[in-house]
């Protein structure tokens, strides 16, 4: 992981710095701003939206180069990343940037980076921008004053990005969802925090009913 974070310091690309690590405990820089619920009123605007999907690519373009040795240890397994592979962000939603005002100062919280298709953090982010989610849930937690136009949110989100909608759209999402649920449940038998105790209240539950929604969906 610092391997990755001095990489994308060398690249220019705005995330934490590694300062080192003093009696077992890292040590990262700051970046000032807002992050956590802040994040999701930012992207309901479509300006917002474009802003978000810009600057996915902005990190992927900056990863591109980063080949992590095959014994990298990942929050979903160990090894460096296959043929068409980058090292994703893994958690790429809107309470992981730090905002300030409407433009984004950086990308924090780096726990579930890990090789695999750039489609992976597109369809990540996809999830929560679009959103993948009922439309009293998108309006009571994630910042939406009206249910949301899915499919024009995924096209702009995209667009921005730089690739044309994936045919099979609902398909990537789901199956990302399916491979993070798959990431919770084995951190849970490992004994890892919070996941160990997200599992015990049910949360592996609610990520398969979010799956069965995605795959409800026509768009």
């Amino acid at each position: 992981m610092h391997d990755l974070l001095r990489h994308l310091e060398s690249m220019g690309f705005s995330s934490p710095r590694v300062l080192g690590v003093e009696g077992g405990t890292e040590i990262l820089s700051w970046i000032d701003g807002e992050s956590g619920v802040a994040g999701w009123t930012k992207v309901v605007p479509e300006s917002g939206l474009r802003r978000w999907g810009q600057f996915l690519r902005t990190y992927h373009d900056a990863v591109v180069d980063f080949v992590p040795s095959n014994e990298s240890v990942w929050s979903s397994g160990r090894g460096t990343c296959g043929d068409g592979e980058i090292v994703c962000h893994g958690d790429f939603g809107p309470w992981n940037a730090v905002w300030r005002g409407e433009e984004i100062a950086g990308l924090i919280d780096w726990d579930h980076a890990c090789p695999a298709s750039p489609l992976f953090d597109v369809a990540y982010g996809l999830e929560y921008v679009a959103p993948f989610r009922p439309d009293e849930e998108s309006i009571r937690r994630m910042g939406h004053v009206s249910p949301p136009d899915r499919r024009r949110r995924i096209e702009v989100f995209c667009d921005a990005y730089g690739i044309e909608v994936p045919p099979d759209v609902v398909e990537q999402v789901a199956r990302q969802q399916r491979q993070t649920a798959r990431t919770v449940e084995m951190l849970s038998v490992n004994g890892v925090e919070p996941q160990a105790s997200w599992v015990r209240e049910g949360y592996l539950e609610e990520l398969a009913e979010r799956v069965r929604f995605t795959e409800s969906l026509c768009l």
